[in-house]
């Protein structure tokens, strides 16, 4: 007989779930995709038995983490939003992160880029120059490590810009700066509501064709763009008007599964937090897609959008929450502790979905750890079990 728990439903209700009873083998390595350029954007563990207020980061827990993607093939993107960059990771902590994960790819081999910010300035008040530099001091750590560079959207350029020929004035001055193609990042405001209106535009066609100059006027520097704005629209528009050679990173958590798959113009590569979470199940539709199996890879990963529009459900800049939720109860870290306390930015009824989702996913190989980790979530809430 199926496992069963309590899960609490709108209106203060409950319902009796039983998991699935066929759970999925696992998979824990696999090679990287051939067809595509994957990376996994990374989450950060937290230590809970730290003394600091808002916990520091357990580096062994962290980096095993990594391993685990590159285990399953995928290229990691650190130092990210998705490792809570802005949301409480300190800037020493980020460039503690970045030097570790650099050093840890690089005894195996392994791909990886990092994020550069401008995070370590105040946000108001900074100069141009400032904001160049700052995003030059952490370019030059992460390619002194042997890393790519995804150059992050700056919360100090939003405010210090004063239009389109400022971000690009920045942006070229510190992409011809690098030894390698780069990875520009648009960050939507559903992610981070202080860069609206980034690249110096109100609209979406506006921001875009401010980008497309960008890019075109350095686009021996640029590697690909990763666009998260969770609108197929935009992103198909972006991609018909790189250059060639440039790649679109989708970084659409909602219509992942069609923008990489493609048609007839053409296909994204992949930069996404969802791939936290769900590493083993996307690691096996990327092999089917490599063996020409798209109704496949469509299958495989279909149940797994369900659970990525509720986990970047609104406020979409909180769901670290539920991957980290994730990463506990497929016991990938053995608590579920955050940094800045961000456990609680969501309530029972959506970490109820999470759990439920991720089942139908197959993403709940242990069904045994995860009820077990599940039970006191919901006894903590109010929600007795059986």
């Amino acid at each position: 007989m199926a496992a069963q728990l309590i899960l609490p439903i709108g209106g203060r209700g409950t319902r009796t779930y039983s998991l699935r009873p066929d759970p999925p083998s696992a998979l824990t390595n696999a090679a990287p995709p051939q067809s595509r350029k994957v990376f996994a954007a990374a989450h950060v563990v937290a230590d809970p038995l730290s003394t600091e207020p808002w916990l520091t980061v357990d580096w062994d827990a962290t980096l095993a983490f990594r391993h685990h993607l590159w285990d399953l093939g995928f290229g990691v993107a650190d130092a990210m939003d998705t490792a809570q960059r802005g949301m409480g990771l300190p800037p020493a902590a980020v460039a503690e992160l970045i030097r570790r994960s650099l050093a840890a790819a690089a005894d195996r081999g392994a791909a990886i880029a990092c994020g550069a910010a401008t995070d370590a300035l105040a946000t108001g008040g900074i100069s141009l120059r400032q904001i160049t530099d700052a995003y030059l001091a952490q370019c030059e750590l992460i390619e002194g490590g042997g890393g790519q560079v995804v150059l992050m959207a700056s919360r100090q350029l939003a405010v210090a810009a004063a239009g389109p020929g400022d971000y690009h004035d920045v942006y070229s001055h510190v992409l011809q700066r690098l030894h390698r193609p780069a990875i520009l990042h648009w960050l939507g405001p559903a992610f981070d509501p202080a860069l609206a209106g980034y690249w110096g535009s109100a609209t979406v066609k506006g921001a875009t064709d401010s980008l497309v100059r960008i890019i075109e006027d350095n686009a021996e520097k640029v590697d690909g763009v990763k666009i998260s704005l969770l609108d197929v629209d935009a992103e198909l528009a972006l991609r018909r008007r790189l250059p060639p050679g440039v790649r679109l990173y989708t970084g659409d958590d909602f219509h992942y599964p069609e923008l990489i798959r493609g048609d007839e113009h053409g296909h994204s590569d992949a930069l996404l937090g969802i791939f936290d979470a769900i590493a083993p199940v996307a690691a096996a539709a990327f092999a089917a897609l490599d063996s020409g199996d798209g109704e496949r890879f469509d299958a495989l990963l279909a149940p797994t959008v369900t659970l990525s529009r509720t986990l970047f459900e609104a406020p979409t800049y909180h769901y670290k929450t539920g991957i980290v939720f994730l990463a506990y109860l497929t016991g990938r870290q053995r608590h579920f502790r955050m940094i800045a306390g961000q456990e609680s930015a969501r309530s029972i009824l959506h970490l109820a979905e999470v759990f439920r989702l991720a089942d139908e996913a197959g993403l709940l190989v242990d069904q045994d750890l995860a009820v077990a980790r599940m039970r006191p979530v919901l006894t903590l809430a109010g929600i007795d079990q059986p």
